[in-house]
């Protein structure tokens, strides 16, 4: 007998060991959920069951593939490599290959992915003759995936009224006919995509009765990993293939559901208990991986929630220190802090950068810390996503303003020609780029000269490319009048691209519209700052600066040793030594569009209970007292969700914990963050949760007073609104251009035009 089940808890053991009948393991964040559902398919092995009678699913390859590894090293690769192993998708598809011919596939039908799908999407719209800027591809193939994964066929859809009204309402009010004629091309041309292969499994098993029996005959133990995961088809094809055996064991975390955006309902992890009247329940409760005060602090967040199965959750690890709550000024300034912290920890800790992870609720968060780390020369990696400056979003606005400021920048004016569409196509503009190479001129040249008639191109083509030169120009001769901010409001607007954005309601819409919002608040924020610091504040310093931070932005692949950011959705699953959940304020943590509902609401401390779970030694939670929105400098309250943690596990911090570097002395320890505050209560940070609160008795003011130029002196401690506390070192010169020179406690030091800048007298 292998000794496969030695350093097992007694609670991993039990649940690796009872395997029959219906079993629902409920793991708590670090508690050895793919150790124990490994083992328990290695423990039917064991006991003679052969692997092609165990169906185990997962959510990933990877997974998967590691799962199957660690089983071969016990069994042997022989034995592993017959199990029914893999994700949903992989599995299904299997079934299906073998019984294609029962809904009218071939064997060897191809499976279309996420662009095949919009591509084809596309093609219908042009065919139906509907406005391609209203039917946007991943729009219509986001109502379609959903449809399809509740189990809605086009007839089902043209029925649905709650479907139906909602296309009605987003102007597309033909989702339903583009449906069908999808799923119609799809059959005729022996093609599936990605839902397809849950929907035509379910399909199957409803038509075929003799499939499914021969399918609940052979797998007589089903394992489903990450089980609060699921959707409706999901959840379905496994409660009909566990109907004969009922061996079924569910593994997964209601306190982890966060992917309701994806169709996953966590229903299905709550009412196992009502699908299996008979079932056994096997609490994984220790965390092996986070200190305590991380998994008690955790343990009070979840607590808040109703809709759970209880665990009590602990750890016999390290007490560990308290979660720190920090309060900035502004998301400029929490981008500092936190770059500051990492590099001290860093330094004084001998940690390597890997060890550091910045977690956020939306992507768009993430410029702000890469422009931060950048100006630290700390290396960095977007865990699952493009750099800001990378995203084809801000590449295709940049183009804009690249060519606002200089007409002859070529590859700006190949990427944004035709985006948004204004019907310049491929023809035009092949022909452009011959007469250009033709006649020595840039591209724009010959579209804004009368010899463009030379081309060859017919008048038709001739009048969209003068609209899109005339727009250009109206730029162009806006340069040098307005501030960086205000020229790229209006190329953003004027050029369509928030148009184009606004319309698009899928989930990657929505992203790529935040990403340009965040664009246009980081020029807001260079406009302002650059105005206080009397420098000059238009297009072409700001492109300057963009191309001095992405000139950096060339990473060796090969180097592994380098802080991650990431969003907290992306987070599920991984682990860190130190983890800095950023920006957790109202209405950007919980999501506004999440908040006004209990279910809703419920799902977003899930995901800030992942968030805080991620930590091994160190939780830093960080919030802003103000951020650009749209343009405008708007101020913030902290999430309720710090209220939700039992105060006992946190460092309530105020911003002069974290000195500078160049203050702080490398052979010095790092004061305690307690005697670093100190004891008084004016040092304390106020958090303000509840909606009912009076703003009034908030330590954070919204009212922001600043004092006149002339009030300023040197030696006065001031506070600035996006740089935080400081002290004035001197004035230079007389109102109405008096400038300040200001040491910031996070900032350091900078000389403002007070005129600009706003000041704020604190003593």
């Amino acid at each position: 007998m292998h000794n496969y089940l030695d350093g097992l808890n007694q609670a991993q053991k039990e649940a690796v060991e009872n395997t029959e009948g219906p079993a629902l393991v409920i793991a708590g964040a670090g508690s050895g959920k793919t150790r124990v559902l490994t083992l328990r398919i290695a423990h039917l092995l064991q006991k003679g069951v052969p692997p092609y009678r165990i169906l185990a699913l997962t959510f990933t390859n990877k997974a998967a593939r590691e799962m199957k590894e660690r089983i071969a090293g016990i069994v042997g690769p022989q034995m592993a490599n017959y199990l029914w192993m893999g994700t949903f998708h992989s599995i299904f598809a299997r079934i299906l290959r073998l019984e294609a011919a029962k809904l009218g596939y071939p064997s060897s039908f191809t499976i279309y992915d996420t662009t095949d799908s919009k591509n084809l999407i596309k093609s219908i719209v042009k065919e139906m003759r509907l406005p391609d800027k209203v039917y946007k591809p991943g729009a219509v193939l986001s109502s379609i995936s959903a449809a399809k994964n509740d189990l809605i066929t086009p007839v089902s859809y043209a029925r649905d009224v709650h479907r139906t009204t909602s296309d009605k309402a987003a102007q597309r009010p033909l989702v339903y006919e583009i449906y069908t004629r999808y799923m119609r091309h799809c059959y005729k041309s022996g093609v599936m995509d990605f839902d397809d292969l849950l929907l035509n499994t379910n399909i199957l098993f409803r038509d075929h009765e003799e499939v499914l029996k021969k399918y609940q005959q052979q797998f007589d133990y089903i394992l489903v990993d990450e089980y609060q995961d699921t959707n409706f088809s999901q959840y379905l094809i496994i409660k009909k293939l566990a109907e004969q055996h009922k061996n079924i064991c569910v593994v997964g975390d209601d306190a982890q559901s966060i992917y309701s955006f994806r169709g996953a309902k966590i229903e299905n992890i709550l009412n196992f208990r009502n699908d299996y009247k008979d079932y056994k329940l096997f609490k994984l409760e220790q965390n092996y991986r986070s200190t305590q005060t991380i998994v008690n602090a955790a343990n009070s967040i979840i607590a808040k929630n109703q809709g759970q199965i209880h665990k009590n959750v602990f750890s016999k690890n390290d007490t560990g220190i308290p979660i720190r709550v920090i309060k900035a000024y502004s998301d400029i300034e929490e981008g500092l802090i936190i770059s500051n912290d990492i590099d001290e920890t860093h330094l004084h800790q001998q940690l390597d950068y890997q060890d550091f992870a910045i977690l956020y609720r939306t992507n768009a968060q993430s410029r702000v810390f890469e422009e931060a780390l950048r100006k630290r020369n700390l290396p960095y990696k977007i865990y699952g996503g493009l750099s800001f400056y990378q995203r084809k979003e801000i590449k295709d606005l940049l183009a804009y303003f690249r060519l606002t400021v200089n007409p002859n920048d070529q590859e700006a004016l190949k990427r944004i020609i035709n985006y948004p569409a204004r019907g310049i196509g491929k023809t035009t503009l092949d022909r452009l780029t011959q007469a250009a190479k033709a006649t020595g001129h840039s591209m724009w040249e010959i579209i804004i000269n009368p010899s463009v008639t030379q081309t060859g191109l017919n008048a038709g083509a001739l009048k969209k490319l003068h609209g899109f030169a005339a727009m250009m120009s109206g730029f162009m001769a806006k340069l040098n009048q307005l501030s960086a901010y205000d020229m790229a409001s209006d190329i953003a607007a004027t050029s369509g691209i928030m148009r184009e954005l606004h319309q698009d309601k899928s989930i990657e819409g929505q992203g790529r519209l935040e990403n340009i919002d965040e664009l246009l608040n980081g020029i807001k924020d260079f406009t302002t700052t650059n105005l206080e610091e009397d420098r000059q504040a238009n297009l072409v310093n700001f492109l300057e600066e963009v191309a001095l931070l992405t000139d950096q932005d060339t990473d060796n692949p090969d180097d592994i040793d380098k802080i991650t950011l990431m969003t907290i959705h992306a987070a599920k699953g991984l682990e860190f030594k130190n983890i800095y959940i950023v920006g957790v304020e109202e209405n950007l943590f919980p999501s506004p569009m999440s908040s006004d509902s209990k279910r809703g609401l419920e799902e977003e401390r899930r995901l800030f209970y992942v968030a805080v779970t991620r930590a091994e030694k160190q939780c830093t939670i960080s919030f802003a007292r103000s951020r650009y929105k749209y343009g405008e400098l708007t101020f913030s309250k902290p999430s309720r969700f710090i209220g939700d943690i039992d105060q006992k596990y946190l460092e309530l911090a105020n911003e002069d914990i974290l000195p500078s570097r160049e203050k702080s002395q490398p052979q010095m320890q790092r004061p305690s963050l307690r005697s670093a505050m100190g004891s008084s209560p004016k040092n304390k940070v106020t958090l303000n949760y509840k909606k009912s609160t009076n703003e009034s008795k908030s330590k954070i003011s919204l009212n922001y007073q600043a004092a006149s130029a002339d009030q300023i002196k040197a030696g006065m401690t001031v506070e600035h609104d996006r740089f935080g506390q400081g002290e004035v070192i001197n004035i230079e010169g007389v109102a109405p251009n008096a400038k300040a020179t200001v040491e910031f406690k996070n900032a350091g030091r900078k000389q403002l035009l007070l005129k600009f800048a706003k000041l704020k007298i604190l003593n």
